[in-house]
């Protein structure tokens, strides 16, 4: 049995890897993955590639990019969801601000830097044509303290995948103002480079097992109440989200990644375009 560690977002695009956990389907293959949820995103999760704390990371597609030509020394291995992520733009219930143009030259709250919280808030900046050497930050790690932050006052907004982030709308604590899709699909898979180098057909059959599981995921019987029920949604909103969610079962193209970072290096998130070799392993 080789033993694999696995981190993602406790979001309802990962529920497909916890089923297939539950369901020992890579234990058959002689796999014990052992998953980690984690909060704060992105920008913890490409600490925990850094640092070995991880093995895999199922994690946004501009974070990792960025943090790989940074000198992160991991891969990515496939696109997991071709979908983009509809990033809500969310206030305070009471905040004075209405549209996504009053939310300029104020402060947004990131769980962490480099997160996609903050990358996102560059990709909206450079859509409402802001000047994004203007954009002040509030590191927050998780929802609950965006809660604390918008609430506080000691934050103005906050960008979180939307359906996540809309029970808090429902319940009158945050306002939505607004959506930023991402302009690329959003999560990707990525390994450490010395994962990939010890156990390549083991990362391999991990990924032929996901991708068994993601190709049917949408016919598996009450999926949506089930998805409903563990991430405390309303099942209409579950409904809407998966008439928009795509997963993918394919590597990351060269197009693709051109296309990512040519828009990171636009608004300044990475200064060097990194070459497919150094980002991308097709197992």
């Amino acid at each position: 049995m080789t033993t694999i560690k696995i981190a993602g977002v406790p979001e309802h695009f990962n529920l497909p890897w916890h089923l297939a956990i539950e369901n020992n389907e890579f234990q058959a293959n002689n796999i014990d993955l052992q998953w980690t949820d984690v909060p704060e995103g992105t920008g913890k999760m490409c600490q925990m590639l850094r640092s070995g704390e991880t093995d895999i990371a199922v994690i946004l597609t501009e974070g990792v990019v960025k943090d790989i030509v940074a000198g992160n020394p991991s891969k990515i291995v496939q696109v997991y969801v071709d979908s983009p992520l509809i990033w809500g733009i969310h206030v305070a219930a009471k905040s004075p601000y209405k549209t996504i143009a009053d939310l300029e030259n104020t402060k947004c709250a990131i769980s962490r830097v480099g997160s996609g919280s903050q990358l996102m808030a560059y990709v909206n900046a450079g859509n409402q044509n802001w000047n994004t050497d203007h954009l002040q930050f509030e590191i927050i790690n998780t929802i609950d303290g965006a809660v604390e932050a918008l609430t506080a006052g000691t934050a103005d907004y906050f960008m979180w995948e939307r359906f996540m982030t809309k029970p808090l709308v429902d319940k009158g604590v945050f306002r939505r103002v607004g959506d930023c899709p991402t302009p690329w699909p959003c999560f990707v898979i990525a390994v450490g480079e010395e994962i990939l180098e010890q156990h390549p057909k083991v990362i391999k059959t991990i990924l032929d097992t996901i991708n068994k599981k993601t190709k049917s995921f949408k016919n598996i019987p009450n999926i949506e109440e089930a998805l409903a029920t563990k991430y405390h949604q309303k099942t209409v909103d579950i409904q809407e989200w998966m008439a928009l969610t795509t997963w993918s079962q394919n590597p990351l193209s060269k197009n693709l990644l051109n296309n990512v970072q040519n828009q990171l290096f636009q608004l300044k998130i990475i200064d060097k375009i990194g070459t497919f070799e150094e980002i991308v392993k097709t197992l």
